[in-house]
C-alpha cells in the first residue's frame, strides 16, 4: 500500500513526491522492486502491531478476566480465539491508521484476522479438529489472508490524517515502545529469568555483528569476546551460587548490559542503533522486574 509521509509539526497530511520514472521500468506483468519492499515492509510492520496489541492487551484480559470472575469463559477455545484476533486487530488498526490507510482498508485487514478463526468454529465445535488445531490453523490462514488485503489495496492512494507531535514521537521510538510491551506480563507476575538467559545478551551482539559484517574495526571484536567473558563469568557465578546471590547476581548483569547498549547507541557500532534502544530499555525494564521480585519474594 502507499504510505504518505508526514511532518512532524504540521497539523496536516503533507503527502510525498511522486517518484519520478525510472529508466529501466519493470517487466510487463513484474512488480517493481520498491513495490515489493514496500508490501513487505507493510506485512511486517502489521505483524509486529499484531504481536504488540497481544503483548499489550492480553494481560489487560487476564485481569479484567479475574475481577469480574469471566476467567474460564475467557479461557474457553472460541472465545480465546476471538480475544487474540481482537488484540491484534486493535494493534494493527493502530498501525494502519498511524500510516494513513483508508478506513476501508482497515476492515478488510480487520476480517482476515476474524474470518480464519471463525469459518473454523465450525470444524471444531463438530469434534474435528481439537482447540490447538483451532488456534494453529487460524493463524496460518490469516497469513495468506493479509497478503491478498495488501495485495488488494497495495495502490491505494493514503487518506488525509493529521497526528498529534505527541504521537509522531511515540512512533520515532518504536524501539522502546516495543521493549516495554514485551515486559507488561511481568509486571503482573514479577520472576527472575534464569541465570543462562545471561549468555543471550552478548551473544545477540556477536550473531548481529558477524551478519552484518560489522566487527572488523579496530578493536571490535576484542571487545565483543571480552563482554562475553563478563556475562559467561557472572552466569557461572550465578549458577554456582544459587538462592538469593544468583537472583541478585542475574539481575545485575541484565541491568549493566543495558550500559553495554548505551555505548553502542552512541557509538553506532556493531548493532543498528534501533536495536541497541530496544535492548537498553528491554534490559533496564527486566533488571527492574527482578528487583522487584526480589525485594516482594520471602528468603
Amino acid at each position: 500500500m502507499e504510505n504518505t509521509r508526514m511532518y512532524a509539526d504540521s497539523a496536516t497530511a503533507v503527502p510525498s513526491p511522486t517518484p519520478l520514472p525510472t529508466d529501466d521500468p519493470a517487466p510487463p506483468g513484474a512488480a517493481p522492486a520498491s513495490s515489493r519492499r514496500r508490501l513487505l515492509w507493510h506485512l511486517g510492520e502489521m505483524a509486529l502491531a499484531m504481536v504488540a496489541g497481544m503483548l499489550l492487551l492480553g494481560p489487560l484480559w487476564e485481569l479484567a478476566g479475574t475481577a469480574l470472575g469471566v476467567g474460564e469463559s475467557l479461557a474457553r477455545p472460541e472465545v480465546a480465539a476471538l480475544v487474540m484476533a481482537t488484540n491484534m486487530t486493535v494493534g494493527m488498526t493502530v498501525a494502519m491508521r498511524y500510516r494513513a490507510h483508508r478506513w476501508h482498508a482497515v476492515g478488510e485487514m480487520a476480517a482476515a484476522m476474524y474470518v480464519p478463526f471463525l469459518l473454523l468454529f465450525v470444524p471444531f465445535r463438530v469434534g474435528l479438529i481439537d482447540a490447538d488445531a483451532l488456534l494453529l490453523g487460524g493463524h496460518l490462514l490469516m497469513i495468506p489472508a493479509m497478503v491478498l488485503v495488501a495485495l488488494r489495496h497495495r495502490h491505494q492512494p493514503s487518506a488525509p490524517v493529521r497526528r498529534h507531535r505527541v504521537v509522531v514521537a511515540l512512533a520515532h521510538r518504536w524501539p522502546a515502545v516495543l521493549a516495554l510491551l514485551l515486559t507488561v506480563d511481568m509486571w503482573v507476575d514479577p520472576s527472575v529469568l534464569s541465570p543462562w538467559t545471561m549468555l543471550v545478551l552478548p551473544g545477540g551482539y556477536l550473531v548481529i555483528g558477524m551478519a552484518r559484517r560489522t566487527l572488523g574495526g579496530r578493536g571490535v571484536l576484542a571487545a565483543q569476546l571480552v563482554g562475553l567473558a563478563v556475562w559467561v563469568a557472572l552466569t557461572v557465578g550465578a549458577v554456582l551460587a544459587g538462592g538469593r546471590t544468583a537472583d541478585w547476581l542475574v539481575a545485575f548483569g541484565w541491568l549493566a548490559h543495558a550500559g553495554w547498549d548505551v555505548a553502542h547507541h552512541r557509538n553506532r557500532r556493531v548493532v543498528p542503533r534501533s536495536y541497541a534502544e530496544f535492548c537498553v530499555v528491554l534490559d533496564v525494564a527486566l533488571a527492574a522486574v527482578m528487583v522487584l521480585a526480589i525485594l516482594t519474594t520471602d528468603a
